[in-house]
């Protein structure tokens, strides 16, 4: 085996130089990819060929061989069949696609041709690949060649899918909130109604159904769910459907970024029509992602509210205490507010809330006032 590709992982889930599972599902996608753009190499310097050779790809395979620090980078060999004392001769038309692959990814990042590297018919691959990562997050297929930014993101993944001319709609994993007006057993289907978003359907599998019909008999009482799984959205973004589901859950009343969707329904004067700020977008992108990642499941949830100056007010209160966390979306700051009803102390101070060391201390400030859920 030799070394054929050492992808670098960039996110702060990678920090750990660690790969979470459902990434490694692109692992294997890559190599079908790989083995394709073999394949239209040897037709480009064969022209007169037809059909390629039997068994062009016989004892050839990617093996995914260690995970190196650096974020993660992922050990890539190219392992060929044993015994052999020389490589095959596919194996020259396997590194052609290596480096296809790695200019293709380039030129979309950089707005070049993608064409010119990769046909339109085999781009539909990356329709299965890198539909895990986040924001922020992106594969350098090149580490070693930081000057030939060989990165796929979500957005270079976009353009090389638009790219084939063949796609209507690209799926990317999704994690949605809202309720659940309407099942059809007969179908398998139900139907989600996203926070201050569009009405989509999803397949009902067997495992999800006591979930499914649990909310959708509370859907009066205003249960909501969070589906995670497969989604599909068209060119302009807007969500299309569900493609897959592989989670869903209850949740709780007072889940904070479901009560986040709902402050993205708010303009500007919606105070009293003339004050009032609305959150920016990317602020309340933040600030969920926020309370996902860093507060503790052990602690209550508090109520949050939109702020006349365009932030978030998050409210808990302890026995005779009262607490409130003014947060700056775009400062990226809490201002911590306690107060001891029966003794009138008050007590100020500010949090860094950018930092998972910040969201340490509130959630130490939190235990210490008795805020552990029971």
């Amino acid at each position: 085996m030799s070394e054929f590709l050492s992808p670098q992982l960039v996110g702060e889930r990678f920090r750990q130089h660690t790969i979470p599972l459902e990434l490694l599902k692109d692992l294997a996608v890559l190599e079908e990819l790989v083995v394709e753009i073999a394949k239209h190499c040897y037709r480009e310097a064969h022209p007169g060929r037809q059909r390629i050779p039997r068994g062009f790809t016989d004892g050839i395979s990617l093996h995914l061989r260690a995970i190196d620090t650096g974020s993660a980078i992922a050990r890539i060999d190219l392992k060929t069949p044993d015994g052999e004392l020389l490589p095959p001769a596919a194996v020259i038309f396997f590194e052609q696609a290596r480096e296809r692959l790695v200019q293709a990814i380039a030129a979309a990042g950089s707005g070049g041709s993608v064409e010119a590297h990769l046909p339109a018919s085999l781009l539909g691959y990356f329709d299965r690949i890198g539909r895990g990562l986040r924001e922020g997050e992106y594969v350098d297929f090149r580490p070693e060649h930081p000057e030939l930014r060989s990165h796929l993101s979500q957005e270079t993944r976009h353009e090389l899918l638009w790219a084939s001319g063949r796609v209507e709609a690209v799926s990317e994993e999704v994690a949605l909130r809202g309720t659940i007006p309407e099942m059809d057993q007969q179908r398998r289907t139900f139907s989600l109604q996203i926070v201050n978003g569009p009405r989509v359907v999803a397949p009902l599998e067997e495992q999800h159904g006591d979930t499914v019909r649990a909310a959708f008999n509370r859907y009066e009482e205003g249960q909501r769910v969070l589906l995670q799984g497969i989604g599909r959205r068209k060119r302009d973004g807007k969500l299309q459907d569900i493609e897959s589901v592989e989670h869903v859950s209850l949740l709780d009343p007072l889940d904070v970024p479901a009560r986040l969707d709902e402050f993205r329904a708010l303009r500007d004067g919606w105070l009293d029509g003339t004050e009032g700020r609305a959150p920016l977008e990317s602020g309340l992108d933040w600030l969920a992602r926020q309370f996902e990642w860093h507060y503790p499941d052990d602690l209550r949830l508090p109520w949050v509210f939109p702020t006349a100056e365009g932030g978030v007010q998050a409210e808990w209160k302890s026995g005779d205490q009262e607490i409130t966390l003014d947060i700056d979306l775009s400062a990226q700051t809490g201002e911590w507010h306690l107060l001891d009803l029966n003794s009138g102390r008050e007590v100020f101070d500010d949090i860094e809330l950018s930092s998972s060391g910040g969201w340490a201390e509130l959630a130490r400030r939190l235990r210490e006032v008795g805020g552990v859920d029971e």
